[in-house]
């Protein structure tokens, strides 16, 4: 059973590319994802296909028109969650992706201009979604932002699951420095413990380096003391 993804966009060519190509163009191809691209303007009533207006109340920029996303919604008839992609949402994370994953599928309404009417993030969408606290033109690099944090997490988009059980974020952890050849490359050498061919070594000498590259850049993520186990693996690990 394939994941379904329905995003609603004035500029569906923005997507179009991204979404074609790489893991996400292959995982469609094998119906692995089933990713609807809707461009509310299809459903505007008049004929500049008109999608905004200026703001009650006065003000700088155009706001979207709610009549165009209504309408494209309901004709559509997205799996939910719908949600909104805007600054104010809840901040997208490994965890929102893993939700994600798990369900039937979900939907994304990029917006644009200055924003769209409230009356879409109140009465049409189901939750709002931020990807960070910066401002963006639109939500469409914020949707391929969360279609592909999701999609790794599909089983089969990946190829091997787990290659995502190791990834940063997934244990709290940020993930461990990886090498490949050459062994030595302009004087600097891979660590000996991944060419030493102990495995257990291997495994325990990641987990430190996880360890210590998340104390190291982002301590937050590892808001509790160390486990004397985790002390005993920075000790065998020291540089």
């Amino acid at each position: 059973m394939s994941l379904r993804i329905d995003l609603y966009s004035i500029f569906p060519e923005y997507l179009a590319g991204p979404l074609g190509v790489s893991l996400i163009g292959r995982a469609r191809d094998r119906g692995l994802l089933d990713v609807r691209v809707h461009d509310p303007r299809d459903w505007t009533t008049d004929r500049h296909r008109s999608v905004d207006d200026t703001p009650f109340g006065g003000g700088a920029g155009m706001v979207m028109r709610p009549e165009p996303l209504f309408a494209a919604v309901e004709a559509t008839e997205p799996v939910r969650p719908l949600l909104l992609l805007s600054a104010s949402g809840r901040r997208f994370d490994q965890s929102v992706a893993r939700d994600l994953a798990v369900g039937p599928g979900f939907a994304l309404v990029c917006g644009r201009y200055e924003g769209v009417d409230q009356r879409v993030a109140d009465h049409l969408c189901d939750g709002e979604l931020s990807i960070g606290d910066f401002v963006l033109a639109g939500g469409e690099a914020g949707a391929l932002v969360v279609v592909e944090a999701v999609a790794r997490l599909v089983p089969g988009v990946m190829g091997n699951d787990e290659s995502a059980a190791d990834e940063s974020f997934t244990a709290g952890l940020l993930e461990y420095p990886q090498y490949t050849r050459p062994a030595e490359f302009r004087g600097h050498e891979v660590p000996e413990v991944l060419r030493s061919g102990d495995h257990g070594r291997v495994l325990r000498w990641r987990r430190a380096m996880a360890l210590r590259r998340t104390l190291e850049r982002r301590p937050d993520l590892l808001d509790r003391p160390l486990e004397p186990a985790e002390e005993a693996l920075l000790d065998e690990f020291p540089d």
